[in-house]
């Protein structure tokens, strides 16, 4: 090209030079500054890094500490758990009681703490002084709750074990308005948890008394002289009420089973006071009076034959094996000896002998014309077997 173009002279190439790469000039170098910032940030990044990991092993030591250390708790107490109580609402109140220092660390180790499925149960618990965050959550996850008591006698009335379990301050809800069969309830001291119904107590022991006279019922004596089930049940409720000692039941079960097979009448007294007071039970200041044996009910078994309609009582085991399987004997009678206990005969001879020392030894009680002294009417031993209650 002509000089002046503004271009230098065109320097020819030879093919080979033609087809290689021109040189590819490198990128720009960063400048210090630049390579400075991005350390900076970096090392930013990594010191939150490091701290946080640190704030957060100390924290997580702080509260494990603290989940184990002995609690604010000054004297024990006792803390309930409702039902439908969440983890939350148990750490707020355990902290609102006193119980714990801090229900937030409480909530969050316990959370950690449990299984997969594990809860804290509802209950009554006892919570010991200084007991530790940690001592308190093993306690609320066992369930062993504060158990209390409710004692049910041998020989009280359905009626009389209704009203134990209506007084009773811990039992919570009603009684059904409808009494369950007398003899139905088994006697015994039955355990349970604040918050336990009464109706509960009531389901349980109409289901253990059946239990249990279902099994001696199928183990009584091929050979004993008791016609059904229910009979069997009135019978040890007689036996229940006409003696305490275990070791002479059996006896007492001879002599009425004996009557019965010869069409004597019973003769019992506590029949006498449950045809006249019902489950109500005879006031401890009302003695048995002679009239009272003339009284027409259908528990008198001084004037009805065999035995009464409806048990007269609960009777318990002893009873009900009493009955099941007694002595083999052949005393009709029976009568209080003076030390708690009775002494047996198989002839009437023979009890009126029994009954005239028991009296002397006993002295002269009577404190009426018309009153009966310990079941033995004036002048009328000769007929009647057992000592009343």
């Amino acid at each position: 090209m002509p000089p002046g173009n503004g271009r230098g002279p065109i320097i020819p190439k030879s093919p080979n030079e033609a087809l290689k790469p021109e040189r590819v000039p490198e990128p720009p170098r960063r400048s210090k500054k630049a390579r400075s910032q991005l350390v900076i940030f970096l090392n930013f990044v990594m010191t939150m890094i490091v701290a946080i990991c640190v704030i957060g092993v100390i924290g997580f030591y702080y509260m494990i500490r603290s989940f184990q250390a002995p609690g604010p708790l000054e004297t024990n107490t006792h803390f309930t758990v409702r039902p439908g109580n969440g983890l939350t609402e148990i750490a707020s109140n355990l902290e609102r009681n006193g119980i714990i220092a801090d229900g937030r660390i409480f909530r969050y180790v316990t959370a950690t703490y449990m299984r997969k499925g594990e809860t804290l149960k509802a209950g009554e618990y006892e919570i010991k002084a200084r007991a530790s965050m940690k001592d308190v959550m093993e306690t609320l996850e066992s369930g062993k709750s504060i158990l209390y008591s409710v004692v049910l006698p041998e020989g009280l009335t359905v009626r009389q074990m209704m009203l134990r379990l209506a007084e009773d301050p811990v039992l919570e809800g009603d009684l059904p308005a409808e009494l369950p069969p007398e003899g139905s309830l088994r006697p015994d001291t039955y355990k349970f948890s604040r918050g336990t119904k009464r109706a509960e107590i009531l389901s349980q022991m109409r289901a253990a008394q059946q239990k249990i006279i279902d099994q001696i019922w199928e183990k009584r004596d091929p050979d004993l002289h008791v016609k059904s089930k229910e009979e069997f049940v009135v019978l040890a409720s007689i036996v229940e009420k006409e003696t305490g000692k275990e070791d002479e039941r059996a006896h007492v079960a001879s002599v009425f089973l004996n009557r019965l097979q010869k069409g004597m009448r019973l003769q019992s007294d506590p029949t006498i006071v449950y045809g006249l007071f019902g489950g109500e039970g005879k006031p401890s200041d009302r003695p048995i009076y002679k009239s009272d044996l003339t009284k027409p009910t259908p528990y008198n078994t001084y004037q009805i034959k065999g035995l009464p309609p409806t048990p007269i009582a609960n009777p318990g085991r002893a009873a009900l094996e009493a009955v099941a399987n007694p002595w083999r004997t052949n005393d009709l009678y029976f009568v209080a000896d003076g030390t708690g206990g009775h002494v047996f005969a198989a002839t009437l001879d023979e009890h009126n002998a029994n009954v005239r020392r028991w009296r002397k030894v006993e002295g002269e009680r009577t404190t009426g014309a018309n009153e009966v002294v310990d079941g033995q009417p004036d002048g009328e031993e000769a007929e009647k077997p057992p000592k009343g209650n």
